[in-house]
């Protein structure tokens, strides 16, 4: 599929918002799960509970974790690693441009791995995803630091 970042080889960020064939290829293409960071309070083409119905109608486990850029703290990411530790793989991340979904990817494997918030956007700067001067990233890096104990 085309504009999607591979994180990992379990953990890929797509950088649009998937419609219904985006669903089907993206199960076709592997993945046994998707996560849809978008608000409800977005404008979307495809709801988080028609795209529950879509993912699960294509095979895949889906789940609505949303990330509005403003809220963004510990807990909601700590959350959020708690779900994706119970979610089949690969996974699939997602919100309007990457953004968001490249952010939460990035942590959720910094805290798993014990990197740094260097290393975790560095990560995100080798596989194309570059938060580095982007908002988000700040967020990234400190939220790495403080469960690598860098």
């Amino acid at each position: 599929m085309d504009n999607i970042v591979e994180i990992d080889s379990n953990h890929s960020v797509a950088r649009f918002a998937p419609d219904e064939a985006a669903l089907l290829k993206a199960a076709e293409d592997g993945f046994h799960s998707i996560v849809n960071f978008r608000t409800n309070q977005e404008k979307q083409e495809v709801t988080p509970e028609e795209e529950r119905r879509l993912a699960e109608e294509a095979g895949l486990t889906y789940l609505h974790h949303p990330v509005a850029p403003d809220a963004l703290d510990d807990e909601l990411v700590d959350d959020f690693r708690q779900k994706l530790a119970d979610l089949p793989g690969p996974v699939l991340f997602h919100c309007a441009s990457g953004k968001r979904a490249g952010a939460m990817a990035l942590m959720a494997l910094a805290a798993k791995e014990g990197l740094s918030g260097e290393a975790a956007i560095a990560k995100g700067q080798e596989n194309g995803l570059d938060l580095s001067q982007e908002e988000i990233g700040k967020f990234v890096k400190g939220y790495a630091d403080r469960k690598s104990g860098a």
